[in-house]
């Protein structure tokens, strides 16, 4: 298992994030893997 440490730039962007995850139910995994589709799904190849 790969562990990863986020920083953020400061205490907002922090609970802008955190409040998304717990409004969708995500985990930080899941918010993550969440932002990969959305940008694959905004990207032509």
């Amino acid at each position: 298992m790969v562990a990863i440490r986020i920083e953020f730039d400061d205490d907002d962007q922090y609970k802008r994030l955190k409040e998304l995850k717990k409004h969708h139910g995500l985990t930080w995994k899941g918010l993550l893997l969440e932002g990969e589709k959305k940008v694959r799904e905004d990207t032509p190849e």
